[in-house]
């Protein structure tokens, strides 16, 4: 069983999978929001931006994001599943950004429409990655960025499911790195320690 393999479904399983588990998602992980402020502070982002929020459930970064872009910028946040845009909503965050019920490997945006995204945990749950993340770079200007995050490294995430790293985990650096380059992206720093997973990347172009 690899890492990754076991969360890369196709999207009505990924529906189903988090929609069971959308009402307690937030009680399970009560301690992340300032992880994903400090993920969000990465991306540089700057008063009146536009960025995206994908594959957001709950929202737990939208307040983050707001906050980077401030009242003229756009925040938009888009999720599978409707279970957690509407857990976002009552957790109060909706108010952050507006949020879209959109696959984001499919997203209803014209091109280069934004100038960053932000995608916590999102990269595992895609069935196709050199699509989704091409997805991503199309609608980002060039120079644009996209930060792939998560409040734990690999390491520690495998051991909370019980399972191993294997050396095809699509997000080890030595796989994301051409996978990023193949989509668009270059890879900028990547990080992976126990208390954060971070891969930043600059659209080309």
């Amino acid at each position: 069983m690899t890492d990754h393999h076991h969360d890369a479904h196709r999207p009505h399983e990924v529906r189903e999978f988090f929609a069971v588990r959308a009402a307690d998602w937030d009680a399970k992980f009560p301690d992340d929001g300032p992880a994903y402020a400090a993920g969000v502070a990465e991306l540089g982002l700057q008063d009146g931006d536009r960025v995206l929020d994908a594959g957001c459930g709950t929202g737990r970064a939208l307040p983050a994001l707001r906050g980077a872009v401030g009242s003229r910028g756009t925040v938009l946040g888009a999720d599978l599943t409707p279970e957690m845009l509407q857990a976002a909503v009552r957790a109060g965050r909706g108010i952050h950004a507006a949020l879209l019920l959109a696959d984001v490997t499919r997203l209803p945006l014209p091109g280069a429409a934004l100038d960053a995204v932000f995608a916590a945990g999102l990269l595992s749950h895609l069935a196709a990655p050199t699509g989704g993340l091409a997805e991503l770079a199309r609608v980002v200007r060039p120079g644009g960025r996209l930060a792939l995050f998560h409040p734990l490294g690999r390491a520690a995430l495998a051991a909370r499911k019980g399972r191993q790293l294997t050396p095809d985990d699509v997000r080890a650096e030595p796989n994301l790195r051409p996978l990023l380059a193949d989509s668009g992206w270059e890879l900028l720093r990547y990080e992976d320690k126990d208390d954060r997973y971070l891969a930043l990347a600059v659209r080309r172009g």
